[in-house]
């Protein structure tokens, strides 16, 4: 990792292009999958939580593809079936058979998908602000996807995602910033989510008449307060999986790993270990 730029970890060839990805800790596999947000990263995403949970399980957090520092393709589409590929080409060339997974938001809906395709490789699933289901979409989501890069658009994402504003540091603002200006960041990102956004939202609910197959132990975790991903997906997932438990945190928006660290990593610590 170079110190200069923490989010530039380790690099793996996956299928037609190589993937960021940080490998941290020892133990059974953690594959942690970010959200959709504009400029976001495996390490903006999963940062505060390494710490947590490396001293018992071997956390695996990759930028997916179209994201972050990965190798971009020209030509290429987007996707569901890009994503579940990636990950399974990157468990493969890991020779990694089975993991536990945590998908925020976007990267929920990705989780559920693997489930649903692969589920001997996943042992125990982790949704937190899930998408997966169909919703309108919010005011939050769609300025989220609809992003153009200014300080002042990625100062108001910022607001959005979090309950406690203080989160939301200038300094944050400016990293978030600088890094959906990278090149490439925001053209892959524009041509994902493109209008009409609900769309996009059906687009990820593409696997809602099969969520009540799952039978892996799911935990499912979001902010009350959330104003990109309703609450009422996670109570609508709750309904859906049957061996299901639903942690709901008050005072919190979409950034439950960033406003409730500690307690969030105790509940994937607790929910692995059992």
């Amino acid at each position: 990792m170079d110190a200069q730029r923490p989010e530039i970890a380790n690099s793996i060839q996956t299928g037609s292009f190589r993937t960021n990805y940080h490998d941290v800790g020892h133990g059974a596999a953690v594959l942690l999958l970010h959200g959709s947000g504009p400029g976001v990263t495996a390490w903006a995403n999963w940062n505060k939580v390494f710490p947590y949970l490396k001293g018992s399980f071997r956390v695996i957090a990759p930028d997916l593809a179209g994201f972050g520092f990965t190798e971009r393709v020209e030509g290429a589409v987007y996707n569901m079936n890009l994503w579940v590929r990636q990950v399974v080409d990157l468990m493969d060339t890991m020779e990694i058979e089975k993991a536990h997974l945590v998908g925020n938001s976007f990267g929920g809906a990705l989780a559920l998908t693997l489930a649903i395709r692969y589920p001997a490789r996943v042992d125990r699933l982790t949704l937190m602000g899930s998408m997966g289901v169909s919703f309108p979409i919010t005011y939050g989501l769609d300025r989220v996807w609809g992003y153009t890069p200014s300080q002042a658009n990625m100062e108001e994402l910022l607001e959005i995602f979090t309950y406690d504003h203080s989160f939301a540091t200038k300094e944050l603002v400016q990293t978030r910033y600088e890094s959906s200006i990278q090149p490439g960041f925001q053209e892959s990102f524009s041509s994902m989510f493109p209008e009409p956004r609900q769309k996009g939202v059906e687009g990820m609910a593409g696997s809602q008449n099969y969520i009540r197959d799952i039978t892996h132990e799911t935990l499912i975790i979001h902010g009350r307060e959330d104003r990109v991903i309703p609450l009422e997906t996670s109570l609508k997932l709750f309904s859906l999986i049957r061996n299901a438990q639903l942690h709901v945190f008050g005072k919190c928006g979409h950034w439950t790993q960033i406003e409730q660290t500690e307690a969030f990593a105790n509940l994937l610590l607790n929910f692995f270990r059992a």
